[in-house]
């Protein structure tokens, strides 16, 4: 269904200005921005799949992939359809790269009453942008907030501060993502982004939002997995964010355009584990490769695992009940509860 959006700006003669993905599309009458499903109707601007969903399922948050929020827990992911990047190795391609709205209707409300019924402890919006259908995604926070549920957003982070605004108090926690360590000549031949600037500047905000905030890096190989871009993304992170910030380098598989780009050599990714481990951050991880052991949380002061998994599953668990670590009692910023890490159909 058409609805009007909440993040624009009416600039005059008709026009108006999406504010929410960091692109800012101007769009005359009947104009759709670069994400196609939001669109200039009479003067306002409207969500063209308000309530469409495509994509839904009950995961572990450990999928999507959190680290270190509400370990153990399950949520229920809500995806709905287009993006405002063109990733030439996106693993949704079919959803992403569908302009009109396509899925099954699905009301804040019901949305909400789904994750309750299958014993989900937060939302996760995800599977294509939650920046694009923002409106959609926060009506649907709303109401988790009135059931005592979560929210977390797995996002690309080329939003405009106005969208993080307008999360701050409903989004937890999000997950950015980056691709190719966010290599300025990647990002612009592979993801139609000019610059990886704007996420960088979306995680500081977010930061400061009080928004728990986790990383991810898609590293391609032989064109986005260069060790020096590396070293300049961890430097980064340990300097403006903390070197308490998660980190995960996940491995490419063949997808979409290309197919021909083999999977991620294991090497790769555990070059760029060292590099950002050598740069101060605490809590590096590969991800996407199960049965590493880099896939599990360890203790920064003892070297213990504090947390150990089996891919998306929790195997190990070696936290208090304050989540300190057992063996020391150090403090290893993980948010969530003890209980939260058993499943309740085990």
């Amino acid at each position: 269904m058409n609805k009007e959006a909440r993040l624009y700006r009416r600039i005059g003669g008709g026009d108006v200005e999406c504010c929410a993905c960091a692109r800012r599309c101007r769009l005359k009458e009947g104009a759709r921005g670069f994400c196609q499903v939001r669109q200039n109707l009479n003067g306002r601007l409207c969500l063209l799949h308000y309530g469409s969903v495509s994509s839904l399922q009950i995961d572990p948050i450990e999928k999507k992939p959190f680290n270190h929020f509400m370990p153990g827990s399950r949520v229920l992911s809500i995806g709905t359809t287009s993006c405002n990047f063109r990733c030439s190795f996106c693993q949704n391609h079919d959803i992403s790269k569908v302009a009109d709205a396509e899925g099954t209707e699905l009301s804040p409300k019901k949305a909400v009453a789904l994750a309750v019924l299958n014993r989900a402890k937060g939302i996760a919006y995800t599977y294509n942008e939650p920046t694009i259908f923002l409106e959609y995604a926060l009506d649907v926070a709303k109401e988790a907030r009135k059931s005592g549920l979560f929210n977390v957003f797995v996002t690309n982070g080329f939003m405009t501060d106005e969208a993080i605004g307008a999360m701050t108090g409903l989004i937890d926690a999000a997950v950015v993502n980056f691709k190719g360590n966010g290599e300025r000549e990647f990002v612009s031949k592979y993801q139609s982004v000019p610059s990886s600037d704007r996420i960088r500047e979306s995680l500081i905000m977010m930061r400061k939002a009080k928004i728990h905030t986790e990383i991810t890096d898609l590293i391609v190989p032989r064109v986005g997995d260069s060790l020096d871009a590396c070293d300049d993304l961890t430097r980064w992170i340990f300097r403006s964010l903390g070197a308490d910030t998660p980190l995960q380098f996940t491995r490419f598989y063949p997808e979409y355009k290309m197919m021909d780009v083999a999977p991620t050599p294991y090497a790769t990714l555990k070059k760029h584990y060292d590099i950002a481990k050598k740069n101060g951050l605490r809590y590096a991880y590969i991800g996407n490769s199960p049965g590493n052991a880099y896939e599990n949380t360890y203790c920064p002061a003892c070297g213990a695992v504090a947390i150990g998994r089996n891919s998306y599953g929790i195997a190990n668990w070696n936290l208090d009940e304050k989540m300190r670590c057992s063996g020391c009692g150090s403090h290893l910023g993980v948010f969530g509860n003890a209980d939260g890490r058993i499943a309740e159909d085990d």
